[in-house]
């Protein structure tokens, strides 16, 4: 469903928005007789999730936390030319991102029924919202239902929705299914992952599953330790040698364009925060497309954004994201090149929050296999 531009409402409202949204402001360390199975071994040890771009709504509700945090993380991690490399890593993304309080549904907004959802405030509808997707009310609607509601609603509704907790968990176990085209290539089989991630300081660590591409690898990120490098094994017959990589280096982005920090579902929504500006200048106000999909078993609401010029104005020239119908993060991402070749493809399949102890990423960890 296309709509035109909302040009009449925008330096107002987004001061306005911005006002209550954002409260906040060596490649490779090993010993030389490692030889060749330190290029395989970077070659596969770099899976991370993909930065999507965002409607121009998210850039009106969240511009300023855009500029603030993407520009500090870019100065602090650009290469010597001044090009910026993956914003969030190491910075801690729960605590960038997450700044604005759920906002609370009195009874009367919970109470109005969804077909009236979108005729609330902008404020109410982001408290109607929480509250639907907090009582399971959100899953139990039809898609004919979820598609007429989101499209009801203001532009802004989804992102301040999805900046109340777009940080995700303060810790946490996902599985997620992640194909990424390298080089031009797409993978026969995509990589079917265990991570589990704890902020304060970022530690991560992710394990290729045994019905997924390069079973076996695991690898360990501790920000407190080696902000810079990851620690990481093949699988198979090649797990002999776990070795440290540098975050950036070429053989660790062999695999993948992205850092291993940049897993979770806090970089994601992040990315579609900070990537709405450009969707403003462009002005784009609305997915060109809201629909209802299931992917690997996840239900999602998709939207889907199309950029006029494609890359590399901006990240992709089609975007698919899915929103969770019981969380404010999305679950799935599907990205397009100007071809029209789909170029990324992630399912966050489950998502659980836990408590880990130092011992979960540290590679004595006897469930590891460093």
């Amino acid at each position: 469903m296309e709509h035109p531009p909302a040009a009449g409402r925008g330096h107002a409202l987004l001061a306005f928005v911005l006002q209550r949204l954002w409260g906040r402001g060596g490649d490779i360390a090993l010993s030389r007789r490692v030889g060749i199975r330190v290029a395989a071994l970077m070659m596969a040890v770099a899976a991370t999730v993909a930065p999507v771009p965002a409607a121009s709504a998210a850039a009106a509700a969240a511009q300023q936390a855009g500029e603030d945090a993407v520009a500090s993380d870019a100065n602090a991690n650009s290469d010597p030319a001044g090009t910026a490399v993956s914003t969030d890593a190491p910075a801690n993304t729960t605590a960038d991102v997450a700044a604005t309080a759920l906002p609370s549904a009195s009874p009367r907004i919970a109470n109005v029924p969804p077909a009236q959802a979108g005729r609330l405030a902008p404020d109410a509808q982001v408290a109607w919202l929480a509250h639907a997707a907090q009582t399971g009310l959100l899953e139990k609607l039809d898609d004919g239902q979820l598609v007429s509601l989101f499209e009801s609603f203001d532009p802004l509704t989804l992102p301040r929705y999805l900046a109340t907790g777009a940080g995700g968990y303060p810790s946490y176990e996902f599985t997620m299914w992640r194909s990424e085209r390298v080089r031009g290539i797409w993978p026969g089989k995509p990589d079917h992952m265990l991570v589990r991630l704890a902020h304060d300081p970022l530690r991560i660590y992710a394990k290729w599953l045994p019905d997924g591409a390069h079973a076996g690898q695991e690898v360990l990120y501790d920000a407190s330790k080696r902000r810079d490098e990851m620690y990481g094994h093949l699988g198979g017959l090649l797990n002999v040698m776990p070795l440290w990589a540098s975050l950036d280096g070429v053989l660790a982005r062999a695999q993948s364009n992205h850092r291993v920090t940049d897993l979770g579902t806090a970089f994601i929504v992040r990315q579609y925060l900070a990537e709405g500006t450009k969707f403003a200048e462009a002005g784009i106000t609305h997915p060109s497309r809201i629909e209802v999909k299931t992917m690997n078993g996840v239900r999602v609401v998709a939207f889907t954004w199309e950029t006029p010029t494609g890359r590399p104005a901006f990240y992709a020239k089609k975007e698919v994201l899915g929103l969770d119908l019981r969380h404010p993060w999305f679950r799935t991402i599907e990205s397009y090149d100007n071809d029209g070749r789909i170029f990324e493809r992630i399912v966050f399949e489950h998502i659980s929050p836990k408590t880990f102890d130092d011992l979960m990423f540290d590679p004595k960890n006897p469930e590891y296999r460093f």
